[in-house]
């Protein structure tokens, strides 16, 4: 919560603006009586550390103390320009000193807490951050940051707690207070906070499903059943519910209740793909145990796929690879591809399936574009290499496997692929010489690994 001083503007503004700065009420009449060098050196010390020239700034403004040493704003400047170089003994002296001549300037001390922060320095830091929440309840938090660095989870709870009431919730706060629970074991106050938080604002959905997977890790399930039947009650739409009530559903036996909510979880744009794919491999389970179901899961992956755009289509492809229908994974995967073209885990994957299909008309041409974009893969250009060989093509094959060759590192199979495919291209062109070479080759490393 840092807050940034509008010093920053005096190289585009007047000195006689800049003296308005709430760094310092009397400034103007300060400044006012300032001559020209003074301002020289001053304007010359900002337009250096504008540029990072850190050290010439330091040099201006120490010339600016000769001619004016007790002005705050100095100080303040020569602070800031230390701290930018790490040095900060010599930050933390300017600083000190300009704070002896304008006391509890919120500038100055939020400067002093940051050189404090940087270097770990604790202590000092809450005794600068006491200080300027007197002077702006903003820095409470920071507050609250120091308490939990400190191990001091009351006085950092009680002052979360605070700022929630004054403010509402807050994604950092929940984090620090998560980080509180999760040091103490303290689940029952963890309970109670989100349990106050859905009495407060029932129609925070978030709330409920904190709560629901909060009670699931602790293994009270009949807590979390019935948080998850206040969240359908309180919001009736809601479709994230449904990743917990299908589970429930399932442990009941309560099948087609449970794929009623399988479809609406997986239908949903609020679910990511990585938690759709868990839900169609409990699907899968679902339609194994019980074969009558089956046809509910050939609807479910159709909808989706119909429905889905690249992403559904890439879980999608995924799935349906990773339980063997590879054809169906290809058509995914290839769709996928068409609204992702630089996907290099999907190019890999797309061009495999090509190959075990047969598609080598597709495979190269895929390949030789997928180069152009990741010209350092050696498995582009092996597969590059058998589509070509496969296609009768050998000297385009083997210009790609000898080139293919010097991006290999430490993959002894990859190289013996690599090794087999060349020998295969060289005997097509009846250069059994150096088909038998390479070969060899395979021989000797295939020796190596036993």
């Amino acid at each position: 919560m840092k807050h940034l001083c509008t010093l920053f503007l005096i190289l585009v503004i007047p000195l006689t603006f800049w003296a308005q700065d709430p760094l310092n009420s009397q400034v103007e009449d300060d400044l006012g009586e300032v001559d020209d060098q003074f301002q020289e050196f001053f304007f010359e010390a900002l337009k250096q550390k504008g540029i990072e020239n850190y050290d010439k700034a330091i040099d201006a403004l120490q010339q600016c103390l000769n001619l004016e040493p007790n002005l705050p704003e100095v100080y303040f400047e020569l602070g800031k320009n230390y701290k930018l170089l790490n040095k900060y003994l010599e930050a933390e002296q300017a600083l000190l000193r300009a704070l002896e001549l304008k006391p509890k300037e919120e500038w100055v001390l939020d400067e002093l807490y940051d050189v404090y922060v940087q270097q770990g320095e604790t202590d000092k830091a809450m005794e600068v951050v006491q200080q300027l929440v007197d002077i702006h309840p903003d820095y409470k938090q920071d507050l609250a940051t120091l308490y939990l660095k400190q191990n001091n989870y009351e006085k950092a709870l009680k002052l979360l707690e605070e700022l929630d009431r004054q403010y509402g919730p807050d994604e950092v706060r929940d984090a620090m207070r998560n980080e509180i629970y999760n040091s103490t074991g303290n689940d029952e106050a963890r309970i109670q906070n989100l349990e106050q938080r859905i009495v407060s604002n029932p129609q925070n959905e978030e709330n409920y499903l904190n709560l629901i997977y909060y009670y699931s890790e602790m293994g009270n399930e009949s807590e979390a059943y019935r948080v998850t039947q206040q969240l359908i009650q309180a919001i009736p739409e809601s479709e994230l519910v449904h990743l917990a009530l299908y589970k429930f559903y399932l442990k009941d036996g309560k099948i087609d209740e449970a794929i009623d909510s399988m479809k609406i979880a997986l239908e949903s744009a609020k679910v990511d793909p990585k938690t759709k794919t868990m839900i169609l491999n409990d699907l899968l389970k679902v339609a194994k145990e019980y074969p009558k179901y089956q046809k509910d899961l050939l609807q479910i992956t159709n909808n989706i796929s119909e429905k889905g755009g690249g992403e559904t289509k890439l879980e999608m492809g995924y799935y349906y690879l990773r339980n063997g229908n590879k054809e169906e994974a290809l058509e995914n995967l290839s769709e996928a591809l068409a609204l992702d073209p630089n996907n290099y885990d999907l190019i890999r994957n797309v061009l495999l399936l090509r190959i075990e299909f047969e598609q080598y008309e597709t495979a190269a041409s895929l390949s030789n574009s997928a180069l152009d974009l990741y010209p350092a893969q050696p498995i582009l250009y092996l597969l590059n290499g058998v589509a070509n060989n496969r296609l009768n093509k050998s000297d385009l094959a083997i210009e790609r496997l000898e080139t293919g060759l010097d991006f290999i590192v430490d993959d002894i199979k990859m190289e013996m692929d690599f090794y087999k495919e060349l020998s295969l291209a060289y005997r097509a062109m009846n250069n059994i010489k150096k088909s038998e070479a390479f070969a060899s080759k395979v021989n000797e490393l295939r020796q190596q690994q036993n």
